[in-house]
Parts: structure tokens; C-alpha cells; sequence
């Protein structure tokens, strides 16, 4: 990459036009961009691919950037350089994101200081780039948002995508009795390996019973919910009292019950990391980074793409049957 940063140009996805995976183009004249007062610039070596991304490609979410636009929040890379008033890392350092100014999916990348955190040596660059969304999501669900205490039961819909396996990790880590859901034998087992105690496959007929059966009839504290227009109608049936349904994705509407909610005094709690304070993301990142240094924080990479098949990644991580592990750009 000697020559192409000598003149100061990098490949980056640019999108001129929302619509389908194929507005994402590959431009190779991109100016890198050059960090001001308190940011930091990243040579990126992997960069993680997110639903959310799809979304906003689409033209289809609440928020949409200008056009044209990098699309991408979620890379792990080493820092090339740093703006004035940075301090926390330098030239050198091994980091991951969870938010980037000038888009993640590019050789490099702009962030602000707050959202650089540095990498342990005990990971690598495409698990560095799986940690962002999924893993602050999950701590923004279970922690800030349901409030989660050890001894409880969560059930964690969708436990072999990237939220997914990250909720399993988090929740086993804070004492949780953990149940999750995949769509195929290898979730299953992916979600087992990665912290649940017991799962079960969404797509069977009447799974939601032996989910109530594995309670013991009493139902479920939390559920971390993924595909809320499918699943929360039954949800709300299958919570304990005082049960909370956290949504973190959701794809159109669903038609539900509030009478649900009294029989449980129960709880349909939103979770947009977008609002995260950043007191809220110092916490989230000083637990997950005691989570790498113990060992439970093992980020699941799934298929790994190169930068120019970004289409592809966006149309596998919509239309693939069941996920295993994360869908990661590599540069």
C-alpha cells in the first residue's frame, strides 16, 4: 500500500444512490481523509458488515447520511496517525471501533477519539472488526437497557448471528441462565459453544413451548429480540412476571396484545446504540475489555469478504439461512 499512501488516494465503497447491494461501488481514487482535533486516523484491515448497513443503503432508515457516502462503523485496523488532543492512543496501536466519521468500509478510516479502543494481541484483526455493533448492542440490551441481574433467565432470539453470539458471551459472563435460538443445527451448536446452556431451533414447530418448558412453566426474565415483527407477539407470552423484551432489530410490524403486558407487568424496552451516552459507552467498553483479558469476550467471525465483494456480503448477511458468526470485510 506504500505507493497508493504517497499520494495520499485509497479504495473505499462509495454509494451515489440509495437502492439494492449493487450501489455499493468500489472506487479506488478516494482522497484519504486526514484526522482533525481529536481524531484519530486507522489503517483498516477488517471491517465488520452489520444489518443496520443494509438498511441504510436501502434508503429505507430513519436516518440517511448524504450522498455519496462510506457506509461502515465496525473496523479493527492500527492507528496511522492522530489529531491534535488525542491521548488515549497512538501511531502503532491496535484498535477496534464502534463508530467511524468517514465510513469503515475503506483502507482508511477517520473516527473520533471516544470510539477508538485499543485491540489485545489475543485477538485478531477480523475479530477486532466483530466487536463494535454486536457487542456494545448486547451490553446496551442486557445491562443499560433491561438491567439484567445474575440468577436471571434471557433468551436470546437469533444467538448465532453477530448480536447474537455476543449476547450469549455477555450474558454467561454476568451469571445469567442463557436460552437461545438458531435456525439451523449449527447455530445451535455455535450458540452451546458460545455460552447458552440450552437451545433451540426457531424454526420448528411449537419451539416456544419448550422454551416454557425448560423454565419449568415460569417463563423468562429477559429476551434479547432480533426479529421483533416475527417473534413478539409469542414473546410477551413467554416472559416471567416482570419480564422485559428488548428490541434490537426488527424488519416491518406485527400485531400484538397488550393485555400480554398486564398479566406480566411487563416491559417492551427499544434499543438504539445511536443514543448511547459516553459515560454509558466508557462502562460498556472498560467491561468488555476486562471480557478479552478473561477470555470469554471471543468474537464468532463467519464468512469473510474482500473489500470489492461488499454486494455480496450485503446480499449473504439479508438472505443466508442461518447465521454463524460475523460477516467481516477484509482489506
Amino acid at each position: 500500500h506504500n505507493g497508493e499512501r504517497g499520494t495520499g488516494l485509497m479504495r473505499a465503497i462509495r454509494v451515489s444512490e440509495f437502492g439494492a447491494p449493487a450501489v455499493l461501488q468500489l472506487c479506488s481514487g478516494v482522497t484519504v481523509p486526514q484526522p482533525a482535533l481529536r481524531q484519530v486516523l486507522i489503517h483498516v484491515r477488517a471491517c465488520g458488515v452489520n444489518p443496520v448497513e443494509t438498511y441504510i443503503r436501502s434508503g429505507s432508515y430513519a436516518r440517511k447520511p448524504s450522498l455519496p457516502y462510506t457506509p461502515g462503523s465496525d473496523v479493527a485496523g492500527v492507528v496511522e496517525a492522530v489529531g491534535e488532543g488525542v491521548t488515549r492512543v497512538k501511531k502503532g496501536d491496535r484498535v477496534f471501533t464502534t463508530a467511524t466519521e468517514s465510513g469503515g468500509y475503506a483502507e482508511f478510516t477517520i473516527a473520533a477519539d471516544g470510539c477508538v479502543h485499543k485491540l489485545p494481541a489475543a485477538l485478531d484483526f477480523t475479530q477486532g472488526a466483530a466487536i463494535g455493533i454486536p457487542y456494545f448492542t448486547a451490553f446496551r440490551a442486557l445491562v443499560h437497557k433491561a438491567h439484567v441481574k445474575a440468577g436471571e433467565t434471557v433468551l436470546i432470539h437469533g444467538a448465532s448471528g453477530g448480536v447474537g453470539v455476543a449476547a450469549c458471551q455477555l450474558s454467561r459472563a454476568l451469571g445469567l441462565t442463557v436460552l437461545g435460538t438458531a435456525g439451523t443445527s449449527d447455530g445451535m451448536k455455535l450458540a452451546l459453544s458460545n455460552g447458552a446452556h440450552l437451545a433451540f431451533n426457531h424454526r420448528e414447530e411449537g419451539y416456544t413451548d419448550k422454551i416454557l418448558e425448560a423454565t419449568e412453566g415460569g417463563g423468562v426474565d429477559v429476551i434479547v429480540e432480533m426479529l421483533s415483527n416475527k417473534n413478539l407477539s409469542k414473546d410477551l407470552q413467554m416472559l416471567a412476571y416482570g419480564g422485559r423484551v428488548t428490541i434490537v432489530g426488527s424488519r416491518g410490524p406485527i400485531e400484538i396484545n397488550p393485555r400480554d403486558t398486564m398479566a406480566k407487568e411487563s416491559s417492551i424496552i427499544g434499543v438504539a446504540l445511536f443514543f448511547a451516552t459516553p459515560e454509558e459507552e466508557k462502562e460498556c467498553a472498560a467491561l468488555l475489555y476486562a471480557g478479552m483479558e478473561a477470555g470469554w469476550l471471543r468474537p464468532v467471525v463467519g464468512s469473510q469478504y474482500p473489500l470489492d465483494k461488499a454486494a455480496q456480503a450485503h446480499h449473504d448477511i439479508m438472505e443466508s439461512p442461518g447465521a454463524a458468526g460475523k460477516i467481516v470485510l477484509t482489506m
